[in-house]
């Protein structure tokens, strides 16, 4: 089975610098074989920005940052930020870079990846992208457009509130039942549309979900701290034994939609905490292999599979 398993001290990094931008940047999603969604590890440096200012019109961001602090430069006001703390960037929303503090910051970048159609008119010069249109060959890089404006102005800045949430400010959830014993806080909530975050702390020997597939969402998983094991269930196999892989502090696992293979966390040793992204579709279905059921979470129910001969003979 393909495990999807990649560690962020492996992944190919390459520092972006121009002007007022400067941050090492990491493809995690691509090194562990992401579809639909991504994560990026960056590390800003000292007083400079992540990127250009931008907006998304499709997709949506969402930033953890691991070490440090800095800005989270939104619209026009600067958010003060720091080690723990969830930035969700709703597609659509206000423009937005991640600036690097005295020591620089260091971050997580979740993001959905939706193909954005552009038509393009040969013989006008000119191409369509959704409501707008741009010249194919207008002259400089985006980027050495923006190094002409200079950092962004920290001075004006905004309270947290409703913009920055810190893991430790987070509401606790706690479960347990048979083997799965967990602590799980939902970092994004409703400042989210169609993605989320979780900070998991699973137990030593648990796991946080049973093994289960979705049909529909695809998921990545972080691991912060402590180790554990991937396990994966082959679900049109009879094995009763999962395939197993260790995980250890920077291990990031993908699990693609539909690919018949179910997956659980296992807390090693001490426990393990980690990030947990997926999308939210509400056509997706849950399938667990142990218990042989299936979650319809577009209708809130779920349910235990009968064989296919269920209803041979019945009216």
């Amino acid at each position: 089975m393909t495990q999807h398993l990649a560690h962020w001290d492996e992944a190919p990094a390459r520092h972006y610098g121009l002007g007022p931008m400067g941050a090492m940047w990491q493809d995690l999603g691509k090194a562990a074989g992401s579809v639909n969604v991504g994560v990026r590890g960056v590390q800003v440096d000292a007083g400079r920005q992540s990127t250009p200012v931008h907006v998304h019109d499709a997709e949506e961001e969402i930033f953890f940052v691991l070490r440090g602090s800095g800005f989270s430069w939104q619209g026009s006001a600067a958010v003060p930020v720091r080690a723990g703390d969830c930035i969700v960037h709703a597609a659509g929303a206000a423009p937005h870079t991640l600036i690097g503090g005295d020591a620089g910051i260091d971050a997580l970048v979740f993001g959905t990846r939706i193909p954005v159609e552009t038509c393009r008119l040969p013989r006008a010069g000119v191409a369509w992208l959704g409501p707008s249109w741009i010249e194919p060959d207008p002259g400089e890089q985006p980027w050495q457009r923006e190094a002409a404006a200079g950092v962004p102005d920290t001075s004006q800045q905004v309270g947290r509130d409703g913009l920055v949430l810190n893991v430790d400010e987070a509401v606790a959830q706690e479960l347990s039942r048979g083997d799965c014993q967990r602590i799980m806080r939902d970092l994004a909530g409703e400042r989210s549309r169609v993605s989320g975050v979780r900070h998991m702390t699973v137990a030593a020997g648990k796991i946080a979900f049973p093994p289960h597939v979705h049909t529909a969402e695809e998921e990545v998983f972080v691991v912060l701290g402590g180790e554990g094991e991937l396990e994966l269930w082959d679900c049109r196999s009879s094995e009763s034994s999962p395939e197993r892989a260790p995980l250890r502090p920077g291990s990031v696992v993908c699990r693609p939609a539909g690919s018949g293979v179910a997956h659980a966390l296992r807390g090693g040793e001490g426990g393990m905490t980690y990030l947990a992204y997926g999308e939210r579709n509400p056509a997706s279905i849950s399938y667990y292999p142990r218990s042989n059921k299936i979650s319809l979470r577009g209708a809130g129910v779920i349910g235990r599979l009968l064989p296919l001969d269920y209803w041979d003979g019945e009216e």
